[in-house]
């Protein structure tokens, strides 16, 4: 798999990359520890939901516990992850970064022992989720804003870095199921918190270029914060694809993604065990490093629409649970959806960071992540009630046909399906004719 991402090179406007006499390629010794610390923290975080679900249906919780236990560290995710995005542009990325890692290495270590010591109290769990959830908003935001800094083809970065994090999606899930086998949700958790201390080491040792004098915005105080919120979020409103797709996201989250994660790991594990939830959960994975690989060939002028389309796969995931479908028809469903979900990932990820000024980009990407993810607790917290009252196979099949609903919306906005690609040469010719404020470190 390196060795392919190691063959990709910056292109030239002819194959839609981001050109420029001695321009990077994408592959390199820091953008190398980069793909590593976020594949191997991708493992970590693809064994939680495996972790979560079995370790408290042993417990005697059922799925509404498992929804609230995601929930817990989505919902405060997204209502810090905004201030996160002021601190990523005016502190150094990887300091914060790094201690994200170090707090939910803490933190999952503390999970495995009360797991190990058959002490579980949901509130702790959830009080714990929120921790992580906060660790998770200081991370975040520099991820965006670190891409650029490391390669010049950003699509070719992005589609690789994907390529990670679905090899790490692929392995993880069946790596969780095999670990509770044989052992407990404990070692899970235990396994969890040794990938953030590995994502940590990884950063520390990144090379990045030095910040530019007077980039650091440390000592400004508290007006100074406020006003780069409110400079944040007016460039997130004057760019109408970007609250559009925004503003689309949070029905996805509430009707699609929110309950899918926690009944379909609630619906397997239940019907046919850990270890098959892994399969089918890595046959999402595949999928994700199939759409990763089109990301990396395929350079469409409209990027948002070509990653629309490609994400009305991911109906097959819900739809082949909720229909009682076999374990192979599951898995394929399951491969579809990554695959859908990967290529847009890659679409999307590339035109923020494309499109964004560097002076804003880590604010710009904390408003993103922040409307992306709003409404997720929600659909998270309400997936156990609606599966109570309607059915789990019900919630799972409204949850298919509600994807091609979002996918529709989102083309039906001109200025998401008609938002024509900027590469890496173009956007710095506009970050140099921007009146906007020189950018700060990152």
């Amino acid at each position: 798999m390196a060795d392919n991402v190691a063959r990709v090179r910056v292109r030239g406007r002819s194959g839609g990359g981001a050109a420029g006499p001695g321009a990077r390629p994408v592959w390199s010794r820091d953008f190398g520890l980069f793909f590593v610390a976020r594949a191997v923290a991708r493992l970590g975080d693809t064994m939680l939901p495996v972790a979560l679900a079995a370790g408290l249906l042993q417990h005697g919780y059922g799925a509404g516990a498992v929804g609230l236990a995601m929930a817990a560290t989505a919902g405060a995710f997204a209502a810090l992850v905004v201030f996160g995005g002021v601190l990523a542009d005016r502190f150094s990325t990887r300091k914060l970064m790094i201690w994200a890692d170090v707090v939910r290495l803490g933190t999952q270590a503390v999970t495995a022992a009360l797991f190990l010591a058959d002490r579980v109290v949901l509130w702790e769990i959830c009080a714990i989720g929120v921790v992580n959830g906060v660790a998770s908003a200081v991370f975040q935001p520099g991820v965006a804003g670190m891409i650029p800094r490391l390669a010049s083809d950003i699509q070719g970065a992005n589609g690789a870095i994907r390529i990670a994090e679905s090899s790490a999606q692929l392995a993880g899930p069946a790596v969780a199921g095999v670990l509770v086998g044989l052992a407990s949700a404990g070692g899970v958790f235990a396994a969890h918190a040794a990938t953030y201390a590995v994502s940590a080491l990884c950063l520390l040792l990144l090379r990045l270029p030095p910040p530019k004098p007077g980039s650091h915005a440390a000592g400004r105080g508290a007006r100074a914060f406020r006003a780069d919120l409110a400079e944040g979020w007016r460039e997130f409103r004057a760019r109408t694809w970007l609250w559009g797709v925004i503003a689309v996201w949070c029905l996805y989250m509430i009707a699609v993604f929110g309950p899918t994660v926690p009944l379909v790991a609630t619906e397997v594990v239940r019907e046919h065990g850990p270890g098959t939830y892994g399969l089918v959960n890595s046959a999402l994975g595949a999928g994700t490093i199939v759409g990763g690989l089109l990301a990396l060939r395929l350079r469409p002028r409209r990027m948002l629409r070509a990653g629309a389309i490609a994400l009305s796969g991911f109906a097959g995931f819900p739809a082949t649970v909720g229909l009682g479908l076999d374990v192979p028809a599951m898995a394929a469903g399951a491969a579809v959806a990554g695959a859908g979900m990967s290529f847009w990932g890659v679409m999307w990820a590339t035109s923020v960071q494309t499109q964004v000024q560097p002076a804003v980009l880590n604010r710009i990407h904390a408003y993103d992540v922040a409307g992306s993810l709003a409404m997720l607790p929600v659909g998270q917290a309400l997936a156990g009630p609606a599966a109570a009252a309607l059915g789990a196979d019900r919630v799972l099949l409204v949850a298919g046909a509600m994807s091609f609903v979002v996918v529709v919306a989102l083309l039906a906005v001109p200025a998401i399906r008609g938002l024509v690609r900027v590469d890496a040469h173009g956007r710095a010719a506009r970050a140099c004719a921007s009146p906007s404020r020189p950018p700060r470190r990152s």
